[in-house]
């Protein structure tokens, strides 16, 4: 299934994407205006949209308020798939979830729709679920949070845990046995820790040092001072962004000793003032490949005279995965989930991805390293698994 879904990939992007071409808001790479939404006309029979032989597709976006930008570039992101394939087998209706994700799934659900790709945020999911799961109609979700998974909802977004345990696995490769982590406190920092502590630990590692602070103060610097305090440890993962990354390093340093093997996340993506910073030379991370966003941002561009959210490349993603679906889905059927959970996956603009029996997406991420002045990948994503 992987191999056909690349070359249905390719044979419809190649002229105009491939060829030419979390935090939210906070973890995009650009924050302008995403451009205007590309808006299906939507023929209607009865309260029902006309399938005309089509599957019915919704994609459940905030269009205002504060995700509302990030909203439309997923949305755009999602019509210009459609666009670049030339597909008519497929028939994509936005629906704004600004108003109330629970009453815009009511609005999909009446309308006909057979799968929903969406909601953006993990805190909608139940309200679109509420709605969803009794017509038998399954989520997609732009979450990049595990914990939203079902076996009838599938996590989509770049997950913060697979990019802390691929980063690891790699330092391990390479000599790490001893690791400390700086984390912040909440969800992400704990989630980041967790995914550490397992990985290293199931790899004969050991985490020797753990020090947590509070965002928005100098507290990771006291809480680095400690970790050095405390000693021991070979590498260290900082499990926050750029900023605070730079912070922390330069105190990672004792007098006259080397300074420890750095690890970061997924946060750091896209973030060049880390390869300004001495400290940080040599540290490294883990993401999806830029390789296709760099080709998709500039035919997004071209066309919507604006910039996409890096995160825009999920509705882009959704859209041809749904396509590939297609083949063995009926239209006016239910969707059978177990053509989401093939093993070998599907491919898209972020490399490989597969979805688990659980609903968790897991993804094939590369290893980059932090130079002078530039990001080296070090470590190719697996093509796939």
């Amino acid at each position: 299934m992987f191999g056909k879904f690349w070359r249905l990939c390719t044979a419809g992007m190649a002229a105009t994407v491939l060829a030419g071409c979390a935090i939210i808001p906070g973890g995009d790479d650009y924050r302008p205006d995403a451009g205007p939404v590309v808006q299906q006309s939507a023929p209607r029979q009865a309260g029902r949209l006309q399938s005309n032989g089509q599957h019915l597709v919704a994609i459940l976006v905030p269009l205002s308020g504060e995700n509302g930008d990030v909203g439309q570039s997923i949305a755009n992101a999602a019509n210009m798939a459609l666009l670049d394939t030339g597909a008519e087998n497929l028939r994509l209706t936005t629906y704004d979830t600004s108003g109330g994700a629970g009453a815009a799934a009511s609005a999909a659900i009446r309308d006909g729709n057979r799968l929903i790709l969406g909601p953006l945020r993990r805190d909608n999911v139940g309200a679109v679920l509420a709605q969803a799961r009794p017509a038998g109609v399954p989520l997609i979700t732009f979450s990049n949070d595990t914990t939203v998974a079902r076996d009838d909802v599938f996590v989509m977004g770049h997950v913060p845990e697979q990019s802390v345990a691929r980063s690891a696995r790699f330092a391990i490769d390479q000599g790490a046995q001893n690791f400390a982590v700086l984390a912040p406190r909440g969800d992400y920092g704990q989630k980041a820790l967790v995914s550490l502590e397992n990985t290293v630990r199931s790899n004969g590692g050991n985490v020797v040092a753990v020090e947590r602070y509070d965002r928005g103060n100098t507290s990771i610097l006291s809480a680095a001072d400690r970790l050095n305090t405390a000693g021991g440890f070979d590498t260290v993962l900082i499990a926050d962004g750029a900023d605070l990354a730079e912070r922390a390093a330069s105190r990672l340093k004792r007098a006259g000793q080397r300074l420890p093997s750095v690890i970061g996340t997924e946060l750091w993506s896209g973030e060049g003032s880390l390869t300004e910073d001495a400290a940080l030379r040599g540290a490294w991370f883990s993401a999806v490949s830029d390789d296709r966003w760099r080709q998709f941002a500039e035919s997004y561009r071209q066309r919507y005279d604006a910039r996409p959210y890096r995160i825009a490349t999920l509705g882009y993603d959704a859209v041809l995965l749904t396509l590939r679906l297609a083949r063995d889905w009926q239209v006016g059927d239910d969707l059978p989930t177990r053509l989401l959970t093939a093993q070998d996956g599907f491919l898209g603009l972020d490399g490989a991805i597969r979805f688990m029996p659980d609903g968790v997406g897991e993804r094939a991420m590369e290893v980059r390293q932090v130079g002078n002045g530039t990001f080296t990948v070090v470590d190719p994503a697996p093509t796939q698994f």
